[in-house]
């Protein structure tokens, strides 16, 4: 069984792959606009067309040497607040329940929870804000999808890793994340740490850090902490680490294939109120390498994209990004 409405330039036989992980899908153009040699070329060419503006092209040279972009206050505080607060009260009603992963002895917060835009509908205000989707469109040249949403309390404390090892696309290197500050992100909570450029370094699979499909069915995750964390160290030793000391409504959103985790907090009583949101392009399949599975999520929430007419929001053509 062939997958329809794929862009890749190389088609894939569903039916006949062993499990989905990275080595099993064929090595297949077209690549993301921004992670070629010829770049700068191709954001001066969509410049001149008017298809983006002097800031746009600006953010996508810079995306394309550092693997990152700021946005400075992009989502309003009134918004913000609305989702956070339906996500409270979610938690209060019982709808949420958050596991305790505690830190320490004392540490106040919960843990995180995985999708939960699933119970409070006003988390599309940010799923489908018109700027984050515009920019999402301008730094992969095409339409974005949700994947799935994370709310966090407190800082995650995750090793540094690429999404792409949980969660990547065919053709590789269409998956986006947008780090979303809730509240004014102080420097000793555990912030967000990412490795600049790291975008650039070789993907890194199961396959890879020496991880089988079976010794993740049998031993879980215990693998991946031991020899794929241990690599991904290795690999960005010689580059220095960043922090996002964000301001309330500042995103950051990041390249596939950007090195990143949770800082160790030096304060366990400061919040870190923040929401990550994971796109992916019409057309692309999604898979998770580590769990060799097919992400059931994949077309989930693309009406949430839409406005009252259908139309997709606060995106205009974009023709040349994809010769």
């Amino acid at each position: 069984m062939a997958i329809r409405g794929l862009f890749a330039e190389r088609p894939v036989q569903i039916s006949k792959l062993p499990a989905f992980r990275a080595e099993y899908f064929p090595y297949s153009g077209p690549y993301p606009w921004l992670d070629g040699d010829d770049a700068f070329e191709r954001i001066d060419d969509v410049l001149q067309s008017g298809e983006i503006s002097l800031q746009e092209a600006e953010k996508c040279r810079y995306w394309s040497q550092h693997g990152y972009i700021i946005l400075e206050k992009l989502i309003d505080g009134p918004i913000l607040d609305a989702v956070w607060q339906g996500y409270e009260r979610a938690i209060q009603a019982g709808r949420i329940k958050l596991a305790p992963e505690a830190a320490a002895e004392h540490d106040p917060y919960p843990g995180r929870y995985l999708n939960p835009h699933k119970k409070v509908g006003a988390f599309c205000r940010i799923l489908k804000h018109p700027g984050l989707l515009r920019w999402l469109s301008v730094l992969t040249g095409r339409d974005p999808r949700p994947l799935q949403t994370i709310a966090s309390h407190k800082g995650s404390q995750q090793g540094i890793h690429s999404d792409s090892i949980h969660m990547t696309t065919y053709p590789l290197g269409y998956l986006t994340a947008a780090w979303i500050a809730c509240e004014d992100i102080h420097p000793d909570c555990g912030p967000l740490v990412y490795y600049p450029g790291s975008h650039k370094l070789p993907y890194v699979f199961s396959k890879d850090a020496g991880i089988s499909e079976t010794d993740f069915k049998i031993n879980g995750y215990k693998p991946y902490h031991a020899k794929y964390e241990p690599l991904i160290q290795e690999s960005v030793s010689r580059i220095a680490p960043q922090y996002f000391h964000a301001r309330k409504g500042d995103v950051l959103i990041r390249h596939a294939n950007l090195i990143h985790g949770g800082s160790p907090p030096k304060n366990l009583g400061l919040s870190r109120y923040s929401i990550v949101c994971h796109y992916f392009v019409k057309g692309s399949f999604v898979y998770r390498d580590l769990a060799s599975a097919r992400s059931k999520s994949q077309y989930m929430g693309t009406c949430l994209l839409r406005d009252e007419t259908g139309n997709l929001k606060g995106l205009r053509g974009l023709s040349r990004f994809n010769k």
